[in-house]
């Protein structure tokens, strides 16, 4: 059975920016998911801001593998109710993969738990990513080393928790350095960052960085049976513990009453 993956993109740059609709005609979300289905083993779809639920929906989620996430001008537009699903979905099992300017996305932000800041500049400048984990799943079938002619620059300190690898560290024509892939566990879902991805840049055009999206992909897939109840917080009465003890002292609860949140 193919990975079924989401790949869910504002569609507001495309709409209202000229050089990123030549770049990008069908969409920068189009342009992922055409890339996922050059592979056999990925069935991807697409999903946009514009749509009820942002495409978003518990029943699309609850069928989906692995979603992407690409945002940038729309991030306070996304809906809080979407962005509870998301996390919950996460959280059950399903992969979830961040690009470029979704660090600041507010699904990034709530799995992360931090600011997600950085320094940035535009200026259209070479971006070279090396590989730092050679033997990484998704650094198969890649150099050791490649470049982008023309990037955004994202430079340190990057504002999140210490990742479980960092597979890509990045330098800037400008002298700053990255860390451009880095990947989390967050309940039993895999997270996976990617960085480039500047939307007036042909970066998904790319080869290699088309071959990164593939990889990533397939990381973030989870084959498990998802997590029914992620938010589960069950009170187990006494008689049920493993080992038998005797009730002492004040509570506040009673058996099977549901805690306070």
């Amino acid at each position: 059975m193919p990975i079924i993956t989401g790949v869910g993109g504002e569609n507001v740059h495309e709409q209202h920016n000229a050089s990123v609709a030549r770049t990008y005609p069908d969409g920068m979300h189009q342009c992922i998911a055409d890339t996922l289905n050059e592979d056999p083993d990925i069935e991807a779809t697409t999903a946009t801001l514009q749509e009820p639920e942002h495409g978003l929906t518990e029943e699309r989620l609850a069928q989906t593998d692995v979603l992407v996430w690409w945002g940038h001008a729309a991030h306070g537009d996304v809906s809080d109710l979407v962005v509870d699903r998301v996390c919950d979905a996460v959280w059950s099992g399903m992969g979830l993969m961040f690009l470029h300017s979704a660090h600041f996305a507010k699904p990034f932000k709530r799995l992360m738990g931090s600011p997600c800041n950085l320094t940035w500049r535009e200026a259209g400048e070479r971006e070279r990513l090396w590989v730092t984990s050679r033997n990484h799943p998704i650094t198969q079938g890649l150099p050791d080393s490649f470049e982008l002619e023309m990037e955004e620059m994202y430079g340190e300190p990057f504002g999140v928790p210490e990742p479980l690898e960092t597979v890509f560290i990045s330098w800037f024509q400008g002298g700053e350095v990255f860390r451009s892939g880095l990947t989390y566990k967050r309940g039993a879902g895999n997270i996976f960052y990617f960085r480039p991805g500047h939307e007036t840049y042909p970066t998904y055009h790319d080869a290699t960085v088309q071959k990164v999206l593939k990889n990533g992909v397939k990381w973030a897939f989870n084959p498990m049976v998802r997590i029914a109840e992620p938010n589960a917080a069950p009170n187990v009465p006494v008689d049920a513990a493993s080992e038998k003890i005797e009730e002492r002292g004040p509570k506040l609860h009673s058996d099977g009453e549901e805690g306070f949140r």
